[in-house]
């Protein structure tokens, strides 16, 4: 499959023209934030050993799914009321992480530099291949091949310039 780089780029450049408001004159958000981010999982206690033991991000609910009888529903701290949500649905036989036209590519999670040093080591010392991009975005995938990036940049920045 060949694409059109020049073509690409010139798409861009004209969805850039048309849409991207300057920030003085951008329109403050009618959001508030991410409340939470709703995945699946395999197997709760590997999820919580993984995102809490290996990321450091605490568990802070746990409880049955309301949606399915049998199922947990578990949270964990993301940073500023920001909470990353999982559910497992037993006995649904579901298949395994698969990349689709809407569907999840990853999510991107800022922390510290001393944060982000020291995830690379764990992960190292966990045998979780990772690769890192940019010297500030390491990519790597969950127990249930969901990717994730830490990004040692401060919320509201991408690489360095300001969003808003």
């Amino acid at each position: 499959m060949s694409i059109d780089l020049e073509a690409r780029e010139r798409e861009r450049e004209r969805l850039r023209a048309q849409y991207l408001v300057e920030p003085a004159r951008r329109e403050h958000s009618s959001g508030r934030g991410v409340h939470h981010i709703a995945l699946m999982c395999a197997d709760v206690e590997r999820t919580i050993t993984f995102y809490q033991g290996l990321l450091g991000f605490p568990l802070v609910e746990l409880f049955e799914n309301r949606d399915y009888r049998g199922s947990t529903h578990l949270f964990f701290d993301i940073g500023h009321d920001n909470s990353l949500a999982f559910f497992d649905f037993p006995g649904l036989d579901l298949g395994s992480y698969a990349e689709v036209l809407g569907g999840l590519h990853h999510i991107a999670l800022s922390v510290d530099p001393a944060v982000w040093a020291a995830a690379r080591s764990k992960l190292e010392d966990a045998g979780v291949a990772y690769h890192i991009d940019s010297e500030i975005s390491m990519y790597f995938s969950d127990p249930d091949g969901v990717r994730l990036e830490l990004i040692a940049e401060d919320l509201g920045s991408l690489y360095g310039t300001p969003l808003h």
